[in-house]
């Protein structure tokens, strides 16, 4: 398809570079579809059947998000396959937190100048994002805004429907004095706390590439660009095979946020520090920036990304299944009575 609005082209928006753009993210997209999806590119909604069958009472979960200023890391990196994954990450790891299966996702990417194998670039993030999440990519969205965004940059925002029984949603009632609370490894910053990073580091004036011994011979730039782990998977099949009382997932806002928030009034999450084995990264930001260690908890996930509430009984249980799907899971502590909701000992 070809349009003839030379006009158009000439304000900044170039309609023939948004057809380039489809026609190269066809194969990402495809890799997404499961059983449910029933429509393709190109239609004006997406359309998916979801498989209620053995559900009692069906409850759709929702989520949104975007990737934040980690996008600065990728253009000045210039590389762009990996904050899609941030994108689908931060939606779908919220849904799993009430208990929901990801259904599928829809991206809305608005950019200065439509660049068409850069916009495949990202889709192809966003692709290999719904795949470790298990959902379809149905839908999205690409808007060419000159005047607006910087031709070479662009945002990108990301949308999940997730569905979970009533009867199995996680909530907050269900937390009991005595679980055990199992910390699943993040892969580094994830997508939080990326102004007060670029700020530390001062990273438009560095080589990013270049590779730094406090990082294990890792570049800053590969560090930072270190997409956030989607923990779908592994935390559906924990939640089939053990009793799990509560999910939190540690994004912006750290442990003193994010912990509180899937506690029971009274409830207090008892966090064992020396069980934190904190990633470098977190150790160079934390020197480099002067920051306190309560800081660095109130805004980082500190090498933590998601929290479970898990039933003492079914402990080993929930540990193997999560080291079955390649987790590194650890005892992080326990749920205790205390009017405070998050105390470190």
């Amino acid at each position: 398809m070809k349009s003839d609005s030379q006009h158009y082209k000439d304000a900044g928006v170039d309609i023939n570079a948004g057809y380039r753009a489809v026609q190269l993210m066809k194969d990402s997209v495809e890799r997404t579809r499961i059983p449910g999806v029933l429509s393709g590119l190109g239609g004006f909604g997406g359309l998916f059947m979801p498989d209620l069958s053995g559900m009692k009472k069906p409850v759709l979960v929702s989520g949104t998000d975007g990737v934040g200023t980690k996008l600065k890391l990728a253009f000045l990196m210039d590389r762009y396959d990996t904050i899609g994954i941030d994108c689908v990450a931060m939606c779908v790891n919220d849904i799993i937190c009430c208990g929901a299966k990801p259904l599928f996702f829809l991206d809305y990417l608005a950019l200065g100048k439509n660049v068409p194998e850069r916009v495949a670039d990202i889709v192809a993030g966003v692709a290999e994002g719904c795949v470790q999440a298990g959902c379809a990519l149905i839908g999205g969205e690409t808007a060419e805004m000159p005047g607006f965004y910087p031709v070479d940059e662009f945002d990108i925002a990301g949308f999940a429907v997730g569905i979970v029984d009533e009867e199995n949603i996680l909530q907050k009632e269900s937390i009991r004095e005595g679980d055990v609370l199992i910390a699943l490894p993040s892969s580094g910053l994830h997508s939080n706390g990326y102004s007060l990073a670029r700020k530390v580091f001062l990273v438009e004036h560095r080589d990013l590439h270049m590779p730094l011994e406090e990082l294990n011979g890792q570049s800053l730039g590969d560090a930072l660009l270190e997409p956030t782990r989607i923990y779908v998977k592994p935390v559906l099949d924990v939640l089939k095979n053990a009793r799990v009382h509560g999910i939190a997932h540690i994004t912006g806002g750290g442990f003193y946020e994010n912990l509180p928030r899937f506690l029971p009034e009274g409830y207090c999450a008892n966090v064992r520090r020396e069980s934190i084995v904190t990633p470098p990264l977190f150790d160079l930001l934390a020197k480099r920036g002067g920051i306190s260690e309560k800081e660095m908890f109130s805004t980082f996930n500190m090498g933590v990304g998601m929290v479970l509430a898990v039933q003492k009984e079914d402990t080993d249980k929930a540990m193997e299944v999560l080291t079955s799907h390649g987790e590194a899971p650890f005892i992080l502590g326990d749920i205790i009575r205390q009017d405070e909701s998050l105390r470190f000992c």
